[in-house]
Parts: structure tokens; sequence; C-alpha cells
């Protein structure tokens, strides 16, 4: 990217009544003022102008024909969001208008902004830390309010900050263990090693819970897994049509209507699940029956929650044990008893202890409430808004390496060995932290590779 280049794009999306088309760059009011009229006679868009202000005008083209009535949002840099002189144009959304305006915002010198370019920017002039910038994609992606306060969290700095301060004090720590190096002979100590172990000790611990709750923060970004289970003509599909209050499988009297896996999902209280539907589990001969059978299985393996659906015309104790794995935690399966508008007076004692059990009829849509309860009390990972969760694959590859760093100094500190491997480590660590922050990261390669995700105008 050629950042002295002055960029343009559409920053809102589709359905609203009016779009904002963002210009960055120094060059951005000289190329706002040639399209520019304004209502006001005695003003001039230049470097005059008053920032943070509103302007109402006409967009013109070069003809001199008005393309629509707009307003004008002026920022000087640094004060903006890229940290360069930033115009925003608010117009009305026809496709046709924006479209015509940032044709003649490129005609008139402006280049058409990449994927990421006005975030790229707000991190090239330090308006924000690479970590920082990362949360405004998940920010622009979230579909759910467990999401949207991760990345919010993440915005507001609740990684770098403390990742900063530990920082700084491993960098003080291994600065005078370096130096210890200059002085070898007179075998003298700076750094305080009953200190350095307490740092290392609350680096790691912190480490630890980052890392750790990568899998609660991927759970929450792609969908937390419940896996529907049971025996044919359970009624799994139906119950999934029902949560969804969508006809969205293939309901049959016909047992293995379902072959394959279906999913979709389901928010409750602000929180996505990802409900996976599966193939009913039994003995067959049928090859392709079994492929699905083995893909239902897997999903219960990794999912989160297992709903396994019990017919109570048959013994629901033999269906439990014969679909559910032997060491599966009974406190995350919840047992659905369908068909509760035939059958109601079916004996759960039978059950495992610890289970979870809930009678409703699928078809009638009957104690649906209490099942969303169960799936929403077993699905709360009790995070507050403040509290940092890893979401993304990135950050959770690095700081596992500066754990693994943080760990081998303490084992080097512990088993006594000189300061400057003890220092190696320490270092290694603080360059894994750099890649939190971006600042070690240089290269257009591994930049390009983090912004090309985001979408075109942020």
């Amino acid at each position: 990217m050629d950042f002295s280049t002055t960029i343009a794009a559409i920053c809102t999306g589709h359905g609203g009544a009016i779009a904002v088309i963002r210009i960055s760059g120094s060059d951005s009011l000289n190329i706002v003022s040639k399209v520019f009229k304004p209502l006001s006679k005695s003003f001039t868009l230049n470097i005059d102008a008053q920032a943070n202000r509103l302007y109402n005008g006409f967009i013109v083209d070069n003809s001199g024909n008005e393309i629509d009535r707009v307003v004008l949002s002026i920022y000087f840099a640094p004060h903006s969001y890229t940290g360069e002189n930033v115009v925003e144009i608010s117009c009305h959304a026809s496709s046709y208008i924006q479209k015509e305006i940032l044709s003649l915002l490129i005609k008139n010198g402006a280049e058409m902004a990449q994927p990421g370019e006005f975030t790229r920017r707000a991190f090239q002039n330090h308006k924000m830390d690479l970590s920082q910038a990362e949360a405004v994609a998940d920010l622009i992606a979230s579909k759910s309010k467990a999401e949207h306060d991760i990345a919010v969290n993440q915005m507001r700095g609740g990684i770098t900050q403390e990742i900063k301060r530990l920082r700084d004090l491993l960098l003080k720590f291994t600065s005078l263990m370096e130096l210890e190096l200059d002085f070898s002979e007179e075998d003298v100590e700076f750094a305080d090693r009953n200190q350095l172990k307490s740092i290392l000790q609350e680096t790691e611990n912190y480490l630890k819970r980052l890392v750790g709750s990568f899998k609660y923060g991927n759970a929450i970004k792609n969908g937390i897994p419940v896996a529907i289970c049971g025996e044919p003509n359970a009624g799994k599909s139906t119950l999934l049509n029902a949560l969804l209050n969508d006809e969205r499988a293939i309901v049959s009297d016909i047992p293995g209507t379902t072959r394959d896996t279906l999913e979709d999902f389901l928010n409750i209280d602000g929180v996505t699940y990802r409900l996976i539907d599966t193939a009913g589990i039994r003995t067959t001969d049928d090859r392709i029956e079994k492929l699905g059978i083995d893909r239902a299985k897997n999903a219960i393996s990794k999912a989160e929650i297992v709903v396994i659906v019990l017919n109570p015309l048959t013994d629901v104790s033999t269906q439990f044990h014969e679909i559910i794995p032997e060491n599966f935690p009974t406190e995350k399966i919840i047992a659905v008893v369908n068909k509760s508008d035939i059958c109601d007076t079916i004996d759960v004692s039978t059950l495992p202890v610890g289970v979870n059990v809930v009678k409703i009829s699928a078809k009638h849509k009957t104690n649906l409430e209490e099942l969303f309860s169960m799936i929403s009390r077993l699905g709360d990972f009790n995070y507050s808004q403040d509290e940092v969760i890893l979401t993304n694959i990135r950050h959770y590859e690095v700081f596992k390496r500066a754990l693994e760093s943080v760990q081998r100094a303490e084992n080097a500190l512990m088993s006594g060995l000189s300061g400057e491997f003890v220092s190696q480590d320490i270092r290694d660590a603080l360059r894994d932290f750099a890649e939190i922050t971006g600042d070690e990261i240089t290269t257009d390669e591994v930049l390009g590779n983090i912004f090309k995700n985001f979408c075109i105008g942020k």
C-alpha cells in the first residue's frame, strides 16, 4: 500500500436512507473541494475550514450538474480515525448517487480504498495497536452481544494494557541481566532473582488464563456447538425446526431420513449457539447411513452441549447409554423426553445423576421455554464485559508461544543457569508480545494477511 495517496470508499452498508463516503489523505480537502458546492457563499473548503463541524452543500459533476445535497464532516490530522486529514460525505443512500460521488472523487485524484485500508492507516499512524485494529473487524462481524462485548473490550486495549505492563517489567529485568554479563568477572547481580521469579509467575498465570480462554472465545465467535442426537424418529429434526421456528429440516416418519449433519444458529440471551441436527443413531447395514452416524458421533464428541432426544415409547435409559459416550460430562447433557403430548408419565429416574431433564412436545412446541433456559444456563461462561477473552487464532498461537518462553525462563532461573540463558527466553517472550501489538511487524505480507478480511470502507 502507498500511504502517501488519498483514498476514498463507501463506508455504509445497504438498506439505510443515508450513506457515508469517507476520504482520507493529505489531499482529501482539495479533492472534495472540486466537487462540493457549499450552500454558504462565504465558505471555502480548504485547510482553513473549521474541523469537527458539519457543512451543507451539493455534490456537482464537472459540468456543474447537482448530484445530491450532502453534509460534509471535516477532521484534521492527527485528530481523525486514520490520523490523516479526513472528509466524510453524508449523502442519500441511492446506489446510483453513491457510485456517482465515488466516481467523481476518483476522477479528481482519489484512489479506491483497499479492504481494511482506513484501519491499516490508523495502525500505521499509531492511532491504535494491531490487536485493537483486529478488534475492529471482529466488532463489524459480531452477531451477538457476547461477541460485541469481547470486541469492544479489545478495542479499548483490554489485551495490550496488561501485556505492555508485563512487557515493561520483563524488559527491565532482562536488561539488568544482560548488563551483568559486562561485569561477569566481578560476579555481581543487578537483577533481583526473587522479584524476577515473582514477575515470571505472574506473567505465566496471566498467559495461561488467556490461552485457556480461547476455547470459550472461539465457541462464542463461531457459535457454541449444541449437538442434537437420538435414535431415528425420536423427533430431532422436529425439535430443530421448533427451536428455530422455521422448517429448516425435513421431517418424515421414515427412519434414517437425516443422513448428514444439518447446522443453523440460534441466539439466546445475547449468545449464539450452533445447533447441529445429526443422523439417528442405530445399527444399520446401509453404508450411507453409517457415514451419517459416524458424523453424528463426531459431532457429539466435539459439542459443548449435547441435547439427546428420547422417545418415551421405548426405554429411555437404554437409548441414553447407547448414544452418549461413557465419559461425557453429564452436566453438559440435556435429556429431552419428547412426545409428552402422547406419553407424559415416563419415568426418568433411571437416567444418570446430573443429567438435565425436560419433557416437551416438539410437534406442538410445548415447554420449549424450559429447554431454552437450560441451554442458556449450560452455555453461560460467566464472562464479564471487562474480561479479556481470546477469539483470534493468531493471538492464541502467539500467546501460546509466549507462555512456553516464559516457562522456559522460569525453569532456567530455578535451575540456576546463567543469566544469559534466562534473558534469551525472556527476549523470546517479549518478541511474542510485540507481535500482538504490532511493534515488530513490519512486512507488508504479514500485515496484508491480517487486513485482507476487512470490508472495503473500513
